[in-house]
């Protein structure tokens, strides 16, 4: 037996390569300031949604534009159950995961009905369900007030450090780590299922339906499956969101939010889910330095009210032409086309042919004498 180690491949290497890249986002807290992690904790809330967002659209082939409402049904189920666990007693860790748990459920039971819908329809059909979903969610909080809160929302009651961390690290960092950690556990569970026989599944119903149909796939069944496990990634994002806020409201998930996870999708890459993480980032840091590069020039007050709010869309609608045209394969691909040139450039220098051996010559080869012809 040789003493060296296999390298991990399958399902093992996801693991492995997924709490690496978790450890080392909870030890890059440390480097940052409070609203630096704050921001980062937002970022792994909606990491959580577009990763799933990308396992529908880019993986299934199936569009989303109400990705928002599930997300604010998790972020309901969450402050829901926590606040009817804090009445009950139970605090920390325990009511964080419970609240979760239910938070995920919800979000994932009305994915499964619209998976159900989905079955059926297909394009701009599809759209518009998802669509009516998140216009009509200021509506539903309306009419169910006194359990949801109308526009106000649903509050929850303060959850700091845990005991055992409180001398160490302050409130955001705590946070930041919580988001990291839920995120790590849902995107690995994605990647895992996008690499194995159901992704292949998946890729099989968005390429052509029809011939997965003739090779033993159900089309339906896969549509469902993507929508429901697309929907319990967004409602842990929506937990998570909650968590870090401390509270839960329709206006936070507008048609406008929930077309800006799209778009977080697009940019990053639709079938990439590294590129989520991306279009993430993307999505919570591009108009935070627009303000901040606003604030710093000397601009008029009229042009500065203008600017405020639409400055961000402006980016963003210029970068997504300026990708889809440059880069279709979304910003992901730009490291794999990287990697790809290493490798080439590696192949560019080849060893030094070997001096090839004189050739043989050819043997010569006996001919028949003509025959004559016979006349008749």
């Amino acid at each position: 037996m040789s003493g060296r180690m296999r390298p991990l491949r399958g399902i093992p290497r996801i693991l492995v390569l997924g709490a690496g890249l978790t450890v080392l986002a909870i030890g890059g807290t440390f480097l940052l300031d409070p609203y630096r992690n704050f921001q980062l904790a937002t970022i792994a809330a909606y990491f959580c949604a577009t990763a799933g967002l990308t396992v529908l659209i880019g993986r299934s082939g199936q569009l989303s534009l109400g990705h928002a409402a599930l997300m604010a049904a998790g972020g309901y189920g969450f402050a829901l159950t926590a606040n009817a666990m804090t009445d009950a007693g139970a605090t920390g860790i325990p009511r964080f995961l419970v609240s979760l748990l239910v938070a995920a459920l919800v979000a994932g039971v009305i994915g499964w009905l619209l998976g159900l819908a989905a079955a059926r329809l297909r394009g701009p059909y599809l759209a518009g369900v998802t669509l009516a979903l998140v216009i009509a969610l200021p509506a539903v909080a309306a009419v169910f007030s006194g359990v949801l809160r109308g526009d106000q929302g649903v509050q929850i009651a303060y959850d700091g450090v845990s005991p055992l961390l409180e001398r160490l690290i302050a409130v955001e960092q705590w946070q930041a780590w919580v988001a990291i950690l839920v995120t790590g556990v849902v995107v690995t569970a994605l990647v895992v299922l996008t690499k194995g026989p159901t992704g292949l599944r998946m890729r099989a119903v968005r390429d052509d339906e029809t011939a997965a149909r003739l090779n033993g796939v159900r089309p339906g069944r896969v549509k469902v499956g993507a929508f429901t496990a697309s929907s319990l990634a967004a409602g842990a994002g929506g937990a998570v969101l909650c968590f870090v806020t401390q509270s839960v409201s329709p206006g936070a998930y507008t048609l406008a939010f929930s077309l800006l996870l799209v778009v977080a999708v697009v940019l990053g890459g639709l079938s990439s889910i590294g590129g989520a993480a991306i279009g993430s980032a993307l999505i919570v840091m591009l108009p935070w330095m627009l303000g901040v590069a606003a604030d710093a020039l000397p601009l008029p007050a009229e042009v500065e009210q203008r600017l405020s709010g639409n400055l961000s869309i402006l980016v963003f609608g210029l970068l997504l032409i300026v990708v889809t045209l440059a880069r279709p394969g979304g910003l992901a691909g730009i490291g794999r086309q990287w990697r790809r040139r290493r490798s080439g450039a590696g192949a560019r220098h080849p060893e030094p042919p070997r001096e090839a051996a004189p050739p043989e010559p050819a043997p010569e080869l006996e001919t028949a004498p003509p025959t004559s012809h016979r006349k008749r």
